[in-house]
């Protein structure tokens, strides 16, 4: 039989523990998504609005979002021009480091079009984040938004007919 000597063990386990930290440490997301939700459709509707607060430790861009329940799925934001609300797609939604940026109606948010169903409260839609961190690295977000009721909250125009 062979034994190691203490110090071998306690170097052994010493090293156990730094590389679980590292490890720990290295999985913690560095993109968290809280609060999603989709507003839901009425029958014929092609199109709606997702909502969530994203935030990024490092900061970062939000450059796409997908969802297997729309044929097209855009990064939106909403804006007076004059006394004009006007709604138009952006490239990437800029994540300011620590900063919880709240994708909202009446703001920037996630359109999804070309639904392949209408959207029931009760209903989950999959959506899959695209978050470009420093460094060009892509970090991609998988969640599944609760569908709320057509007027679970203040309706900013409706989606289903809008022009860019």
């Amino acid at each position: 039989m062979h034994f190691m000597p203490a110090t071998v063990l306690r170097g052994l386990r010493h090293l156990a523990v730094v590389s679980f930290c590292l490890l720990a440490a290295g999985a913690q997301a560095q993109v968290t998504v809280k609060d999603p939700w989709v507003r839901g459709t009425v029958a014929q509707q092609k199109a709606t609005g997702a909502f969530m607060q994203i935030t990024a430790v490092a900061g970062g861009k939000l450059v796409s979002v997908t969802s297997p329940m729309a044929g097209v799925v855009e990064i939106h934001e909403m804006a007076m021009d004059g006394n004009v609300m006007k709604m138009r797609a952006v490239p990437a939604l800029e994540l300011p480091a620590g900063k919880a940026v709240e994708l909202k109606p009446g703001g920037y948010h996630v359109m999804l079009m070309e639904l392949r169903q209408a959207l029931q409260p009760g209903q989950a839609v999959p959506l899959t984040l695209v978050v470009e961190v420093p460094g060009g690295r892509r970090e991609t977000v998988q969640l599944s938004a609760p569908v709320r009721p057509l007027a679970a909250a203040p309706a900013h125009g409706t989606h289903g007919a809008h022009k860019h």
